[in-house]
């Protein structure tokens, strides 16, 4: 079965829409790895076109914001502006549904978590010593992340115990080679790697080949909205500029 592997959304409708189209015949099931909305101009669009794909999905720090899961004083002015508009905007049933949400899944030969598998919600993966801390908080070959909006992967050096970070090769089928690996396939809505095209992942659970991609999707109408609903100025300029 080849799986979609999409994380971040962050509430911007014309990223998931394009990568949808860019993937289109090519996967069987959706893995999303959290963060639905926040941020963008679309939670309730975002989270209905997920509803109606086969599918299943993770919770995210910022789908927990918006559910009041968490205390938003910890976050910059400009998300807590976009966590208070998405609470204010959101209907009643795709915050029910964002509610539902699990932190973590096992599935076969993978361990599915936001953050980290030691921290599912919460902890950023952003360097190859962090990523060797999270290796005893699985049991399966792999795992998979989100949160950080970078694309990234991390293979564990056992007799070192240790991690080694390797650069992903998009539009390229990568053999998962056995040894223990974290696979972030980086953010739909809003990357962060000074790279703005939207990230996702194609993978075959079957032989373990993974195909990471980017797409460029037209940012210019996302920040019309954003606009439209008033949304911070800083949290529209930086989808151009993938920060």
């Amino acid at each position: 079965m080849r799986i979609l592997i999409i994380s971040d959304i962050h509430a911007n409708l014309t990223a998931f829409e394009t990568v949808l189209e860019d993937a289109a015949k090519q996967w069987e099931y959706v893995w999303c790895l959290g963060d639905v909305v926040g941020y963008g101009p679309d939670p309730n669009e975002s989270v209905e076109l997920l509803k109606s794909l086969p599918h299943l999905c993770l919770a995210g720090n910022h789908d927990w914001a918006a559910l009041g899961r968490l205390d938003i004083r910890t976050f910059n002015p400009d998300a807590r502006k976009a966590v208070q508009w998405t609470r204010d905007t959101l209907t009643r049933d795709n915050t029910a549904y964002l509610d539902a949400l699990p932190t973590t899944f096992v599935l076969g030969d993978y361990t599915l978590a936001h953050g980290s598998p030691r921290e599912p919600v919460w902890e950023y993966i952003l360097e190859p010593l962090i990523a060797a801390l999270n290796f005893s908080h699985f049991e399966t070959p792999y795992c998979l992340v989100g949160h950080t909006h970078q694309p990234a992967i991390y293979e564990y050096v056992s007799e070192q115990n240790e991690a080694e970070s390797i650069q992903p090769i998009y539009r390229q089928q990568r053999q998962l080679n056995g040894r223990r690996q974290i696979i972030n396939p980086g953010s739909v809505g809003q990357p962060r790697d000074a790279n703005p095209e939207a990230a996702y992942a194609i993978l075959d659970i079957e032989t373990n080949v993974i195909e990471m991609r980017r797409v460029a999707y037209n940012i210019g109408a996302v920040q019309k909205r954003m606009r439209q609903y008033d949304l911070p100025e800083r949290l529209i300029a930086r989808l151009e500029h993938g920060w």
